[in-house]
């Protein structure tokens, strides 16, 4: 089965219409959709915003269906000057930019658990490359496969963003990706993240952000479908 975790409502839709039979199971007030699509067994969520509602969704959905994976899709900001809005940016690894522990001597960004410490959690090797194999079956689908840093904010600031950008070398950041990857990596599932632009660099303003959401949120809906597709071949 795979796991598929969306912040917003409009990143998550297309996808259960998509789905075959879908029964819906409710817990700690979020609905999980498990039903079929394009071959595969699925489970889909709308986590909501931020990353605590990411963690425990993960791991409501680890526990409640063991996906053989999970998948993080939705939309992002650019920290690149490259990276436009409509691009997309395949996660390689993917940091917490607001875990900040530097006054008491850690470097920025260290996660802190029980038994180890580390910063960067590394994305699963072969759903990489089949999102990009997604990306490319896609017409006009630029993508780039790079860092993203998530954070408990809306950075809308241009000096923030490349503050960013040069402390961990991200391209993209989001409210979501990284909490969801420290559950999965904690219970051994596999993941990626997946995540089209909606506001640049250059246009980071929140009303660009509204503008081109749904714009951004359909172009991972149709990468998500190909990812799927690609899955039922294997």
């Amino acid at each position: 089965m795979i796991g598929i975790i969306c912040a917003l409502k409009i990143e998550v839709e297309g996808l259960i219409e998509k789905m075959e039979s879908a029964e819906a199971v409710t817990r700690a007030k979020m609905t999980f959709y498990k039903g079929k699509a394009f071959g595969n067994d699925i489970v889909a969520c709308e986590c909501g915003i931020g990353k605590v509602n990411a963690a425990m969704c993960a791991q409501v959905m680890i526990d409640l269906f063991a996906p053989s994976m999970i998948i993080n899709s939705g939309i992002a900001g650019a920290l690149s000057e490259e990276t436009q809005i409509g691009d997309v940016v395949i996660c390689s690894d993917v940091v917490q930019h607001d875990m900040d522990a530097t006054e008491i001597g850690e470097p920025l960004g260290l996660i802190q658990f029980n038994d180890c410490t580390l910063i960067e959690i590394k994305a699963d090797d072969e759903i990489i490359r089949a999102l990009e194999s997604a990306c490319q079956r896609i017409e006009n689908t630029k993508y780039e496969t790079g860092r993203i840093a998530t954070g408990d904010v809306f950075v809308s600031a241009k000096e923030r963003r490349r503050k960013i950008n040069s402390v961990f070398g991200a391209i993209a950041c989001e409210m979501e990706g990284g909490a969801i990857a420290q559950v999965c990596f904690r219970n051994d599932v596999p993941f990626g993240i997946t995540r089209a632009i909606s506001d640049s660099v250059r246009d980071n303003e929140f009303v660009d952000f509204l503008k081109f959401r749904e714009y951004a949120a359909e172009k991972s809906i149709r990468i998500l479908c190909e990812f799927l597709r690609s899955q039922t071949a294997r």
